[in-house]
């Protein structure tokens, strides 16, 4: 598979923040690679990093943003098509996602979720021309080709960041985070307790014509101590 890579290969020591796993608190550690190391006869190895609005980037990339993180669809969809908790032996705790692609070895770590949820859309149109009527959340720019079904009573909301929270495989971690701007589109339909402000935790959601009670079953990927020391700023 030919990769769209920047030449950047000089050994870097960086400070890597490891991502939110549930049941794990983040914290930092210090990891030396050289990105198309090869430590073993024809193996090669790279290493990622995603951020919270969903953006893949080189890890060592020095300015990440929109114009330096990976666009190319088919590439994005082959890379976390292929995602899972790295359990290789290397790098597991700097890089606690591995996407193997032949002889390549992708680690990646993120800022918060491996899976970020930026887009929803309808199903693809069924064989007789009918566009289906389950609702999909796409997600870290694979569009169509990377969904799971929207579940909106699954959303979760955490109470000390604000971000919002929704189901993914178990294979990346069971919970993947909804980007900011996507967050923003659906908080008017939260509905919170009549003694609570929109400050709060929502306890249910309009949508799709119906009220539905949040069941909050996200709640217990996030370790206790994870509920006074969540990451501020609200949404996203």
């Amino acid at each position: 598979m030919l990769f769209l890579r920047t030449a950047a290969l000089s050994c870097r020591s960086l400070t890597a923040l490891r991502c939110l796993q549930p049941g794990y608190t983040p914290y930092r550690t210090t990891a030396t690679y050289i990105q198309g190391q090869s430590p073993e006869p024809r193996i090669r190895e790279y290493f990622y990093y995603i951020d919270h609005q969903g953006q893949l980037f080189l890890d060592d990339t020095k300015v990440k943003n929109f114009v330096t993180c990976f666009k190319d669809k088919q590439f994005l969809v082959f890379f976390f098509s292929r995602l899972r908790f790295n359990q290789s032996g290397r790098y597991e705790e700097d890089f606690p996602f591995l996407s193997l692609c032949g002889r390549e070895r992708n680690f990646m770590r993120c800022d918060d979720r491996p899976v970020v949820f930026t887009h929803l859309l309808q199903s693809p149109t069924g064989p007789q021309g009918i566009m289906g009527d389950q609702e999909l959340l796409s997600y870290c720019g694979g569009a169509e080709k990377l969904t799971v079904p929207f579940r909106p009573e699954a959303l979760y909301m955490h109470p000390a960041s604000g971000r919002v929270y929704h189901p993914c495989s178990e294979r990346t971690g069971s919970v993947g985070l909804v980007r900011s701007a996507l967050a923003i589109e659906l908080s008017p339909f939260f509905v919170y307790a009549p003694e609570q402000s929109q400050s709060g935790q929502p306890t249910h959601i309009l949508w799709g014509g119906k009220q539905h009670t949040l069941t909050n079953e996200l709640a217990g990927s996030f370790p206790p101590a994870e509920e006074g020391s969540g990451q501020e700023g609200g949404v996203g």
